[in-house]
């Protein structure tokens, strides 16, 4: 019975250890976009990495499975891997970019982190998120909503393998998303 408890007691242990490594690695990466360092936000994917925002669609009651678009076959906001999310990085980076001069101010918060599935190299984690953005004098806007990302264990530290973001707009009022999430 007390090895049992201590099993328990052990596991409820490293799983809170877990889900605190996990947070971490998040609020890194939200801090590293904030000061615009897309360079090392971009060294925290995997090379097969998939990033995937679908549109928004309302449906009817019961019909939630079609709320969203597929990465398949259906058109979505991004649909990239990391040569694509690269090739974006590299464009902000030269300074000429017409929708980031002069830069966007922004502040990614991440919150309700939980762990749907962990494996001894994956972990599959769902987040909620807000980015803020500020351009200009009066430009700001608000981008709400989920994410579903898969991390895989890469030393000590983790990458984004997969990472799909879901906002609660159906319609995006920005001029431009040349925002990250």
């Amino acid at each position: 019975m007390v090895a049992e408890q201590t099993r328990t007691r052990d596991a409820a242990i490293e799983r809170l250890l877990l889900v605190c490594e996990i947070e971490e690695f998040l609020f890194a990466e939200a801090e590293l976009l904030d000061q615009h360092h897309y360079s090392e936000w971009l060294d925290l994917f995997t090379e097969d990495a998939h990033y995937f925002m679908p549109i928004r669609r309302n449906v009817k009651y019961g019909e939630q499975d079609r709320e969203s678009t597929s990465d398949e076959t259906d058109v979505s906001w991004f649909d990239e891997g990391k040569g694509t999310l690269a090739g974006r990085v590299r464009q902000l980076a030269t300074g000429y970019h017409w929708a980031e001069e002069p830069q966007s101010r922004t502040t990614h918060m991440v919150t309700n982190v939980q762990i749907v599935d962990a494996g001894p190299q994956e972990v599959s984690v769902r987040s909620r998120f807000l980015v803020y953005r500020n351009r200009l004098m009066d430009e700001t806007d608000f981008f709400v909503g989920k994410r579903e990302d898969v991390l895989r264990r890469d030393g000590d530290s983790w990458k984004i393998a997969r990472r799909k973001i879901l906002l609660d707009q159906k319609v995006l009022l920005a001029k431009n998303v040349t925002v990250f999430f």
